[in-house]
């Protein structure tokens, strides 16, 4: 298992040394106020500590995406390891981190406004129907792959249709009230079993020497699916993922001060990548290879490896805690996704959101929707999901390459992820004969290449033509200091 070791060691280290110079690129400020005191509003703005929103952030962006996904991208063999250290490092933690940032620069505005501002008012647009939709599908992904552990855990004993109305009642209390209330109050014990529950995972993996499988490039897949470009729409939470971007605003109203965002942004989304590492490499080493993973699979889904690794690592007692805390992972990824969703429509519309009854008419649709959508083959919903979501990373991407080329900072941290996920949207979707146009893989390569050099290059010239005004990146803060 050297392979898994030292993958883990390199994304520890990533933090420490690729993070801190991100963090020394974007130029974090101390002695300037957040949005958690300039916008308090005892709802959504609430200043926090950074352990509490350290966690709260794992959880929001740790749905099922970095067990389920790995244990999906894991029939491609070794080489899902690459791309969770490599992405992960050098395009996921870096999303978040400005995403978070630049967020927290502009008073807590969720992406579409972001867009707006720094990709301008047509992009604005296009972001809103992308994030809408991405956390709509999220929201809903993330009530029916619960549902279905718990259902597994509990041996059917319990309606499947009980279990998701539970569920939903949950989601309708965290996105109403204010966020100290049910997620800063809970999360960080939740999010404590979801980290012991990986971990113990991990160490049962190293304790009884299972045999993970070292680096190869050798594509494992039993149903000989291409790794470019699907390893990066099937493995998304853990390396890159643009729901992401749609959850680091909920914690930029939380934050306290600037100088905890890499901790909070960047760190959060390594211990994500760690958590992928785990379930990708125990997916690999315990069902007799990749034949035997991809039965299980096909016969109970995800949710099935999830159970069979969890009591074989981990035993009976220490099994069902592990499932618990995959089964918190979504539920609480779920809740906030809704939330979010609730803060865009708010924001694009000018609602304001400090009576309940104001919240509710935004939340009540968005739930109907959702359990609609509940009814929909899960295997179809995860593959819209993961297209919309990367589709959000790629826009949230650029956002951090713009703010950083207008600050004459290193823009390539972000534009050199941004260009080539550009590039993997365009050929998934070219390639993807359910829901793209069917399109043969080698010109999809080459239609994709075109088609992201012609997008890069607007991005400069819009970027340069920008680059000349006297554009505002950060809202003035100012008055705040000599206020208070």
């Amino acid at each position: 298992m050297i392979t898994f070791l030292v993958c883990i060691a390199i994304l520890i280290v990533g933090y420490f040394t690729y993070g801190k110079y991100v963090e020394k690129v974007f130029g974090e400020k101390e002695k300037r106020p957040t949005p958690a005191y300039v916008n308090a509003d005892g709802v959504d703005y609430v200043p926090m500590s950074t352990p509490k929103n350290s966690l709260i952030q794992l959880l929001n962006i740790a749905g099922t995406g970095p067990v389920f996904g790995p244990i999906a991208g894991a029939l491609y063999g070794p080489v899902a390891f690459i791309w969770i250290v490599v992405g992960c490092i050098f395009a996921g933690a870096v999303h978040d981190y400005l995403t978070g940032m630049i967020s927290i620069r502009n008073k807590g505005a969720h992406l579409p406004e972001l867009v707006s501002k720094f990709l301008g008012k047509f992009m604005k647009h296009v972001v809103n129907v992308f994030a809408l939709l991405l956390l709509l599908l999220v929201g809903t992904v993330f009530v029916s792959s619960p549902a279905m552990l718990i259902s597994n855990l509990m041996d059917g004993k319990v309606a499947l249709a009980i279990i998701v109305g539970v569920i939903f009642f949950y989601y309708i209390l965290a996105t109403l009230l204010p966020v100290d209330k049910i997620i800063g109050r809970f999360y960080p014990y939740f999010g404590a079993l979801l980290v012991v529950s990986a971990l113990g995972v991990g160490i049962g993996l190293v304790v009884t020497g299972a045999p993970i499988p070292e680096l190869s490039f050798q594509n494992m897949h039993p149903g000989n699916l291409p790794i470019f470009p699907l390893i990066f729409f099937t493995i998304t939470c853990g390396a890159l993922s643009g729901f992401h971007a749609t959850q680091t605003p909920i914690i930029s109203r939380t934050t306290q001060n600037e100088n905890q965002g890499r901790k909070i942004f960047y760190g959060m989304m390594i211990a994500e990548g760690i958590i992928a590492m785990i379930w990708a490499a125990a997916s690999m080493s315990l069902f007799n290879g990749y034949g035997g993973l991809s039965e299980l699979i096909a016969a109970g889904g995800p949710a099935a490896v999830v159970s069979e690794v969890s009591l074989l690592m981990l035993g009976s007692i220490g099994g069902t805690l592990a499932i618990l805390g995959v089964i918190v992972l979504p539920i609480t990824s779920g809740d906030t996704a809704f939330r979010a969703a609730r803060m865009i429509i708010a924001e694009y519309f000018k609602f304001g959101q400090a009576k309940i009854a104001s919240r509710l008419w935004i939340a009540i649709p968005l739930f109907v929707i959702s359990y609609a959508l509940t009814k929909i083959d899960f295997n179809i919903l995860w593959r819209y999901f993961s297209w919309a979501n990367q589709v959000t990373a790629v826009i949230a991407l650029w956002v951090g390459a713009m703010y950083l080329f207008l600050a004459k900072k290193n823009h390539w941290i972000a534009t050199i992820p941004a260009s080539f996920m550009t590039y993997m949207v365009v050929v998934y979707i070219l390639y993807e004969p359910t829901m793209g146009f069917g399109i043969p893989l080698n010109a999809s390569f080459i239609g994709g290449l075109i088609a992201s050099a012609i997008l890069v290059g607007i991005f400069f010239v819009s970027a340069h033509k920008k680059r000349g005004t006297s554009f505002l990146l950060d809202e003035d803060v100012s008055g705040y200091r000599v206020n208070n």
